[in-house]
């Protein structure tokens, strides 16, 4: 069954199924949209969250165990797969037809991952899930889908908004939505339920210091080391959540990928701008990223992405900033070096 990000409350609302394929090119709403199924399945008893990410060497037998193992902790189990940009192969499919056939009732599978094409929508795996669960698309936002998005976080948030102060904060944030929800979060705190004008916005803005994560886009689409780095010593002076800056690199390795592929089988940089929702004033910088990173270089990227991902998730990093100032300097020039993420002693 096939459920939009904005129908998904509703649909909680209904009952869990056992399976949820979370699949999307929006990062926040892809997160979202995962949290949303992790709280509605905690009120119902699912206390234990486990969590996988599709890495090289990723064993499909340990999560065949998970889904049937009964839980030291609670009587029901949440387990979370992030695909990580990757398709599951031939192990991967057999295991998910294989968790369909099982069907356990104590475990609820969130799997998540990149947009989810024709061929994975038409593949058995993709099926056999989707026929017990339920698809969630999350597509980029623009036009009056974002701000029909907007409308729907201001009124999650009770948060009152003008018109003119809606428009500001779209403009500013160019489509990120997780710059604009915590631009929200923030606006909540600061003015509560009253009416919030376009001043206030801008005023906020201005304060903003996690509104220089554009300045690093900027710095690594143009390959700039030493603008990536000086930019992301202000963000770590500043405080910004490491998630937000991965973020940031994600979404940009993300979108370059998805370019260059779609320029190997032949489409026109200009359909692709057009499918991707690219604003004009990007497509300058990415064309010239897009000159400068491989395909093998932005899969390199996504890895250490996925990676750090992972490691962090754990709490295996001693020095989460440096391996991020890695992996900006992978996106400006090629780097043989291991990332630096060691396990804490």
């Amino acid at each position: 069954m096939r459920c939009y990000a904005n129908q998904l409350p509703n649909e909680l609302k209904k009952g869990l199924q056992p399976f949820y394929l979370v699949f999307g090119e929006e990062p926040f709403q892809v997160t979202q949209c995962a949290q949303q199924i992790r709280q509605i399945a905690k009120q119902q008893g699912f206390d234990e969250v486990v969590k996988f990410t599709l890495m090289p060497g990723f064993d499909w037998q340990e999560l065949i165990a998970q889904y049937q193992s009964m839980s030291l902790f609670s009587a029901r189990t949440l387990i979370e797969l992030d695909l990580n940009f990757q398709k599951p192969g031939i192990v991967g499919s057999q295991t998910f037809k294989q968790l369909v056939a099982l069907n356990n009732l104590d475990t609820v599978l969130i799997v998540k991952g990149a947009k989810a094409s024709q061929d994975i929508q038409r593949s058995a795996w993709f099926k056999s899930l989707n026929k017990l669960g339920v698809f969630v698309p999350c597509y980029p936002l623009i036009g009056n889908h974002l701000s029909r998005w907007l409308d729907e976080q201001c009124q999650r948030l009770k948060i009152n908004m003008l018109t003119d102060a809606k428009r500001t904060l779209i403009d500013a944030t160019e489509g990120n939505l997780l710059a604009c929800f915590q631009e929200l979060e923030k606006l909540s705190l600061l003015h509560g339920t009253a009416m919030i004008d376009q001043q206030q916005v801008l005023q906020g803005l201005l304060n903003q210091a996690k509104f220089d994560i554009f300045d690093l886009s900027d710095a690594l689409l143009q390959g700039n080391s030493r603008q990536a780095i000086k930019v992301l010593n202000k963000l770590v002076g500043d405080n910004t959540e490491a998630v937000s800056i991965l973020w940031t690199i994600n979404k940009e390795a993300n979108t370059l990928l998805n370019l260059q592929l779609g320029l190997q089988q032949g489409e026109s940089l200009a359909n692709l701008f057009n499918q991707k929702a690219i604003w004009k004033n990007q497509q300058g910088p990415i064309q010239q990223a897009l000159n400068r990173l491989s395909i093998a270089t932005l899969e390199q990227i996504t890895q250490l992405l996925a990676q750090f991902d992972a490691s962090y998730k754990q709490g295996n990093l001693v020095k989460p900033y440096q391996a991020l100032a890695h992996i900006c300097l992978v996106f400006c020039q090629p780097l043989t070096i291991p990332l630096p993420a060691h396990p804490v002693d």
